[in-house]
């Protein structure tokens, strides 16, 4: 049996509506941590606890809650379910001793979140899945557990099968114990006979059990082969062993809503769930030793009470006064949603909150001593999804600095960016919902009305013929006048050159004090060329001119550069350029031709496709795309995939655009400078 001497930390993943908060809130209520149970409908619930979930009734942000179970305790960890969220799991995912999967008997719809489990596959993190309503299933669930057997390398294995009466499901029968049980409504299952007509379903169900754990036991294994069946007790050690190494991955069922199921799931947490001890060693760490090592699963901003950074401690233990990487806490307190309690201390295992760590991020380690330790960071995966963004009221924008910065605190998965061409600030992320939830936050926490936008597309512009040009420039006012006259030839550079300026001037007919401001005055017309936008790849030769003794000046000439520069390039025979993105889309091998046609669609190049490395059954598909068709591709292609597909992308190359659309960016942009 696992320890029951620790804390433990369950973290709750699954899709969007899988059932993960109302299986918590019916966990909190059987154990006594509450006395009444919540709902998300009525936005009362302890998980989905901050504005912006209870507005939308979905998860996005991780919450936080504890129990007591026959003495033990545990830590749960409510993780929002839209991948778009998927960052906040992975950092929650991390600090726990079990992730529990909570999905609907649906393998099709599970598929959405094969990224979060083959995170946990890879982080070497111990997992079992709790199929939930099944009390809505008329379907096969050894069906459903074979079908869901793709979406991770462990072995699935089916602890429990239903009891029906008719097509509902009334209760299950245990197969490690052999025991059955009927469902209560709200309270613990009664145990009961097993059903005669089950007999030889459940003998079949319990060797196909124990034939998956023999595939790591050789003992057992032998055991089969004779025919004889093992001892429960030699079963329970084994399934804790194996849950613990990873190897399998157990499947429960129940409905969440009417505690059917609920108590027997945590009887599993209390004596399947590996120790934290165990996780300690498998992070390199000494579970025995006294010197703190935390680690940082979340970052809150309270408007009440600051920042909170809820901590999973690894090793020793945290008190009062402890200094944590050279920072000392403000308070350790126990989380519950959005309420806290201040306590003395925290021991290994534990989930807390620590106040004021003002400089510390989420992920990163929190040790006692100055021994460098720095456990593993789950990376922040590429933005999707973008919007520019602005205060509504101008006098806010410095205010807006700030709550950005809150917001990456507390989400690392967003992005924060000046654009330098097109001089906007622009907020990225993991898709639209994403987002919004970030222009909620900053209204909710920060007070503050922001206004979005699509981003603009860099546009530039180039030309494809050279011109010779004379620029001058010559007034008289009273005085010195001003007189600045050149000579100079625009050229066009192969795609990428960006600008040269080139100085052919001989016998002094330009002074040199003068030449930088002809090259200053190139420049600076450039930035706007005749179509509107930054002009590229063109070289300028400066070969001739004249100047006056008196009345020539760096102004003048920087002047006369621009006049050249005006006349002659609406000659050059001017061409739009859009940025074009190297993308590449990860999705499953069923959704590749989705994927070409979705790519196709948006004027994209196909380069080809090939097995993802290290993801059986999935591809990735390479191609070329215009920025200007990115904007919402996140959105298609994961409706596309059930919810699996993404991309990541970087500017590749300038490409020309001509025709309608040439016309209309063009067009557009004439309106906008009219209008400014």
């Amino acid at each position: 049996m696992a320890s029951k001497s620790r804390p433990r930390t369950i973290a709750l993943v699954g899709p969007y509506l899988s059932g993960k908060t109302t299986l918590l809130e019916n966990i909190l209520f059987a154990t006594g941590a509450i006395a009444r149970k919540g709902s998300t409908r009525e936005r009362n619930s302890v998980g989905d606890a901050s504005a912006e979930a209870r507005e939308r009734q979905m998860g996005v942000e991780v919450n936080i809650a504890a129990a007591t179970y026959l003495e033990d305790r545990f830590t749960f960890l409510d993780c929002p379910g839209s991948i778009e969220f998927a960052q906040e799991t992975m950092n929650a995912a991390i600090g726990a001793d079990l992730v529990v999967f909570v999905l609907e008997p649906d393998a099709e719809r599970a598929k959405s979140i094969v990224p979060l489990i083959r995170f946990a596959d890879e982080r070497k993190l111990p997992a079992l899945i709790f199929l939930n309503k099944v009390d809505k299933f008329q379907g096969s669930i050894p069906d459903v557990v074979a079908a869901m057997q793709g979406l991770t390398p462990r072995r699935l294995m089916l602890r429990q099968i239903p009891i029906r009466k008719g097509e509902a499901v009334i209760g299950y029968v245990d197969l490690a114990s052999g025991r059955a049980y009927s469902y209560k409504a709200d309270e613990a299952s009664e145990r009961i006979e097993r059903p005669a007509a089950i007999d030889a379903e459940y003998k079949q169900a319990r060797f196909a059990m124990l034939e998956r754990m023999a595939d790591f036991d050789d003992k057992l294994m032998e055991k089969l082969l004779e025919d004889v069946d093992p001892e429960n007790n030699e079963v329970y050690a084994d399934i804790v062993k194996l849950v613990g190494a990873c190897d399998i991955m157990p499947v429960m069922i129940g409905a969440g809503e009417h505690e059917h199921g609920v108590r027997r799931l945590l009887k599993a947490f209390r004596h399947d769930t590996p120790g934290p001890e165990t996780a300690a060693k498998r992070l390199g760490l000494d579970p025995a030793a006294a010197a703190p090592v935390a680690q940082v699963l979340k970052t809150y901003n309270f408007p009440s009470i600051g920042k909170l950074s809820a901590v999973r401690l690894w090793q020793g233990t945290l008190a009062e006064g402890v200094s944590l990487n050279g920072v000392r806490p403000s308070g350790i307190f126990d989380l519950h949603g959005q309420q806290t309690k201040k306590r003395a201390n925290a021991g290994i295992g534990e989930v807390v909150a620590l106040g004021r760590l003002e400089d510390i991020k989420t992920g990163e380690t929190l040790t006692g001593a100055k021994d460098g330790i720095k456990l593993p960071r789950v990376p922040v995966p590429e933005p999707v999804y973008a919007l520019s963004v602005h205060a509504k009221n101008r006098a806010d924008e410095v205010k807006l600095s700030s709550a950005l910065a809150k917001l990456l605190d507390e989400d690392p998965s967003y992005l924060i960016e000046q654009s330098p061409e097109t001089r906007e600030l622009v907020l990225k992320g993991q898709g639209e919902i994403h987002l919004r939830v970030a222009v909620a936050r900053l209204k909710n926490k920060g007070g503050l009305e922001v206004v979005t936008a699509r981003p603009k597309v860099p546009y530039k512009e180039a030309i494809q013929r050279s011109v010779k040009q004379h620029g001058r420039h010559k007034r008289q006012s009273g005085g010195h006048g001003q007189f600045g006259d050149i000579h100079i030839e625009i050229k066009p550079l192969p795609r990428g050159s960006g600008f040269a300026f080139v100085d052919e001037i001989v016998g002094g007919v330009v002074p040199r004090n003068f030449i930088p401001a002809v090259d200053d005055g190139v420049r600076e017309y450039l930035v706007k060329g005749p179509l509107g936008f930054p002009v590229v790849d063109v070289s300028v030769t400066l070969f001739d001119g004249s100047y006056h003794s008196v009345d020539s000046s760096e102004m003048a000439f920087k002047t006369a550069a621009q006049i050249a520069m005006r006349e002659g390039m609406p000659k050059c025979g001017p061409v739009l350029l859009e940025p074009i993105l190297a993308v590449e889309v990860f999705a499953p091998s069923e959704y590749t031709a989705k994927v070409n046609q979705l790519v196709s669609g948006r004027r994209g190049q196909l380069l080809g496709f090939e097995g993802r490395d290290g993801w059986p059954g999935w591809d990735v598909v390479r191609s070329l795309i215009p920025q200007s068709e990115m904007q919402d591709l996140i959105i298609e292609l994961r409706s596309l995939t059930a919810g699996t597909g993404t991309y990541v992308a970087k500017f590749d190359h300038l490409q020309e655009l001509v025709g309608r659309l040439a016309d209309q960016v063009i067009q557009a942009q004439a309106q906008a400078a009219s209008a400014a």
